[in-house]
């Protein structure tokens, strides 16, 4: 007769420490477990709830400049550093592990102005384009005694902005032209018009914006003070119905390219049909003046003159301050855990991405137990009670009434071209899709 012996070993059944638990044998059978699934929906329900009771987003100001910051980049090679520009000509240089330092570097760099700011893909320098008719290149590593630029640019007309090439030594400025440039290191150019490798025109309006693609490099988008959103070397040229104040790229979908409209929304285009959007993003209750893609490509933020943040994926969040006013210009931190925005306030923001998060480092069991959270939430998202604590957000009163303000135009709208269409000639009034119908024209 043959016996089988159970073993156990013994370290599975007893504490190495007091402070450790001691591992528990459960049997998963669902026969022993009637009341499982009731049991995670209420473990869902008290994780959104914490999640939103945790949420403090706001980590601290940058505070420094003398005027409204106007624009802002990221070195593409440094989790910390950052360059913002203000409305009086100033630049400073940020590190954002010493923020309660203040700026490391400081320069009166323009007499206008600062329009754009863009680093180079390695991050040893970056330019600024200002209304003083100049472009000027700065080393990023100077010292807090060196003020002087690389190289100085000086152009016929005022510049509206400035992006860096993502692989050549190159840059784009905006302004009555479109015009490339190579990033030389001459130490001033009386006229860049000379310079300018190629020149682009389409139009005879100003040029408000431009940024290249990251995955097509030598892919250009502009936009221009006629409403048009131009790609050059597509060769394509959009009309919308409303100006377009900022453009980003998908740095994961090269080919979507997602638009801040004054008429209050966000538009996502796919650059091989500029017809209809993919998707509209509606919100806010002003113009939207700024936007920047997470380097996860899953999400966007974007900044508006209503003086509020919105973070936008499968929900949205807002993020806003009792002093911070209207925003200009706003970045996703390369590690995509972290905001910064700029606003007329003269103080430079720094928000988490997540609002719930804590920088301090976890313990594996509390690391365990948010994913544990995190999943639960994300499988019960669509039931109504989770849904609605998860969506629900709070806003400002101003912003709240705009809102529903907002909200009865557009009915009132929606209505008046229903009874149109109803008292019309069959097909006299078609029915547009509001993705087609803030799209005037397409020119190739």
């Amino acid at each position: 007769m043959k016996v089988k012996a159970i073993s156990r070993d013994r370290r599975d059944f007893t504490r190495a420490r007091a402070s450790e638990i001691v591992p528990v044998q459960r049997s998963m059978a669902p026969e022993l477990h009637p009341f499982e699934k009731a049991r995670e929906y209420k473990r869902a329900v008290n994780a959104v709830k914490l999640d939103r009771h945790f949420a403090k987003p706001f980590v601290g100001a940058l505070s420094g400049h003398f005027d409204g910051v106007q624009s802002m980049a990221k070195n593409p090679s440094s989790l910390s550093m950052i360059v913002s520009g203000a409305c009086d000509g100033e630049i400073r240089r940020w590190c954002l592990t010493e923020q309660r330092q203040g700026a490391r570097w400081t320069s009166q760099a323009h007499s206008g102005f600062v329009r754009g700011l863009a680093f180079s893909r390695n991050g040893h320098h970056f330019v600024s384009a200002s209304d003083d008719k100049t472009v000027k290149l700065w080393s990023a590593s100077a010292p807090a005694s060196s003020t002087e630029p690389l190289a100085t640019y000086l152009g016929r007309y005022p510049f509206t902005g400035v992006d860096h090439h993502w692989k050549d030594h190159l840059f784009a400025t905006s302004g009555a032209t479109v015009q490339l440039l190579a990033r030389t290191r001459p130490r001033r150019v009386h006229d860049l018009s000379a310079q300018a490798l190629q020149s682009f025109e389409w139009g005879a309006d100003t040029v408000t914006a431009v940024r290249f693609n990251p995955a097509q490099h030598s892919l250009l988008c502009c936009l221009s003070a006629d409403r048009g959103v131009t790609l050059y070397d597509a060769l394509q040229k959009m009309t919308m119905q409303t100006r377009a104040n900022a453009c980003c790229w998908n740095p994961m979908e090269p080919m979507h390219l997602t638009l801040a409209s004054e008429d209050h929304d966000l538009y996502t285009f796919d650059m091989r049909r500029l017809s209809q959007a993919i998707c509209v993003h509606s919100g806010h209750v002003s113009a939207v003046l700024d936007l920047d893609y997470s380097p996860t490509g899953t999400q966007f933020v974007s900044a508006s003159y209503d003086k509020t943040l919105r973070l936008w994926n499968s929900c949205y969040n807002v993020y806003h301050t009792k002093r911070m006013q209207r925003l200009s210009c706003v970045q996703w931190s390369m590690d995509a855990a972290y905001l910064l925005s700029g606003s007329d306030d003269t103080n430079v923001r720094l928000w988490r991405a997540v609002a719930n998060e804590r920088g301090a480092p976890q313990l594996g069991r509390e690391q365990r137990k948010r994913e544990y959270a995190a999943a639960l939430v994300e499988k019960h998202q669509h039931l109504p009670e989770v849904r609605r604590i998860k969506a629900h957000t709070h806003l400002p009163k101003r912003v709240l009434k705009a809102a529903l303000v907002k909200k009865t135009v557009r009915g009132t709208q929606q209505k008046r071209e229903k009874n149109r269409r109803a008292h019309s000639a069959p097909g006299a009034v078609p029915k547009v899709q509001r993705k087609k119908k803030q799209v005037w024209s397409v020119q190739e």
